[in-house]
């Protein structure tokens, strides 16, 4: 219908009437109306103008819109036959298709829901992306994931060939044994069968040729043989290949895996840094990747954390430092902050020591930091973390010579925090790297 919502609200019953679209009529103004709308009208009025521009109509039956008509059943048609939305497509609170995805709250919104206090100020951007995202994060997942158990499988399939080429071997070496015993015994029978045939030949020559070579005969028939010899070791030692088979070869598996007792997230690190596959070490990277802006996720300082936080007990991570000239080492508590520019100590919820300059050592303190005083430059750095003690000690892991101590009662979930810092022209390009601890096998 024209415009001038006002004015027909005066005019007409209704404002936008669904029956135009089932017999619409045309006047000669070119305004459409429904017919029993403008019948209802002109009734109203006593006239027969338009409602729209006041025009009077010459004719009291105005034609029908066919065109119109047929516009408005092809769309209702259309519409009719379109799908309804599959289940979960839909906004459940304004049954609006869910277009947005919300990163502070990982899940789908409309465009409603957007408007919202409930996601105001919060991340938002297309499903498509946000699936893209996410899809291609686990594709790489998946695809690691494989080649790790690739490893496992090649292990384990070039054990099994070692085992069986050592059962094959056994068995060679004790057929060999067995043959040159066989042989020998076969040499023994064949020599005592040649003697009792000349005996027996003998035996049955005339009586004074007989006696003549009696001496002879007797000292043949006085040959002694030996008792054949107990063949043992014949058999193959099915328990060397078979005893514990499973536990010794998880024994040798230890040689190719390596337990590290912290593992970097990938979620919670800064764009600019670059983690290993194994997610053991972090190194800065000069371009900025494109990563999920997530909450947990750190975006202006240059920080990554553990996967796994610790609420009790003692817990101890040694960290590969080498020769770099600037890192950042300590723990922070769950609910610290990840946005923006901000500073690491206590007071904030972190508690670290760090390098500077290549040699200057610091124990980030609040409101200022602390200079430590280093006598060798340490390759590697303990972290002790004790929860339940209410303490963070570092060392030098080469000979335990503490560096600094934090006291603090904690009541957060504490974290294991990691910025291996801006390169200062390439000089300070090395990871850190989260070291190995040695698996040790107890049986009870």
């Amino acid at each position: 219908m024209a415009a001038k919502t006002s004015h027909l609200e005066e005019e007409l019953s209704c404002a936008v009437c669904c029956e135009i679209f089932k017999d619409p009529v045309i006047l000669k103004c070119s305004h459409n109306f429904c017919k029993a709308c403008l019948d209802q009208c002109w009734k109203k009025k006593g006239t027969q103008e338009c409602p729209v521009c006041n025009r009077r109509s010459s004719v009291s039956t105005p034609p029908s819109n066919l065109a119109l008509k047929n516009i408005a059943e092809s769309f209702l048609e259309y519409h009719s036959e379109k799908p309804p939305a599959p289940p979960g497509m839909l906004c459940i609170l304004h049954e609006e298709k869910l277009k947005l995805f919300c990163v502070d709250d990982n899940k789908a919104v409309c465009v409603v829901c957007q408007t919202s206090k409930k996601h105001e100020n919060h991340k938002l951007c297309p499903v498509e992306e946000a699936a893209q995202d996410y899809k291609k994060q686990a594709q790489q997942t998946e695809r690691q994931i494989k080649e790790e158990f690739e490893k496992l499988h090649q292990f384990l399939r070039d054990e099994e060939k070692a085992r069986i080429a050592a059962l094959r071997g056994e068995e060679e070496q004790k057929g060999r044994i067995m043959k040159e015993k066989i042989e020998n015994i076969t040499r023994e029978i064949s020599s005592l069968s040649d003697t009792i045939r000349v005996i027996e030949q003998e035996l049955e020559a005339e009586d004074i040729f007989f006696l003549q070579k009696y001496k002879d005969t007797k000292r043949r028939a006085e040959c002694t043989l030996q008792d054949p010899q107990c063949v043992s070791g014949a058999l193959i030692d099915v328990a060397e290949h078979l005893g514990s088979l499973k536990y010794k070869v998880w024994e040798k598996m230890l040689g190719i895996v390596q337990y590290t007792p912290v593992t970097l997230d990938p979620n919670k690190a800064a764009p600019w840094l670059t983690l290993s596959e194994d997610l053991t070490s972090v190194r800065f990277s000069d371009e900025r990747q494109q990563l999920p802006d997530n909450p947990e996720r750190f975006d202006s300082c240059i920080y990554v954390l553990g996967s796994e936080g610790f609420t009790s007990g003692k817990h101890c991570w040694d960290v590969e430092v080498g020769n770099k000239t600037a890192w950042n080492l300590g723990v922070t508590k769950e609910s610290s902050q990840r946005k923006g520019e901000f500073t690491v100590n206590p007071g904030a919820g972190y508690w670290v020591i760090g390098l500077r300059g290549g040699d200057q050592y610091w124990a980030w303190t609040s409101p200022w930091s602390t200079g430590l005083t280093v006598e060798k430059k340490p390759q590697k750095i303990r972290v002790q973390l004790d929860c339940d003690g209410g303490e963070v000690a570092f060392f030098d892991s080469s000979d335990m010579r503490p560096l600094y101590t934090f006291k603090h009662r904690f009541t957060d979930r504490m974290f294991p925090y990691f910025s291996p810092c801006l390169n200062e022209d390439g000089k300070n390009s090395a990871p850190l790297r989260v070291c190995p601890v040695k698996a040790v096998i107890k049986v009870d």
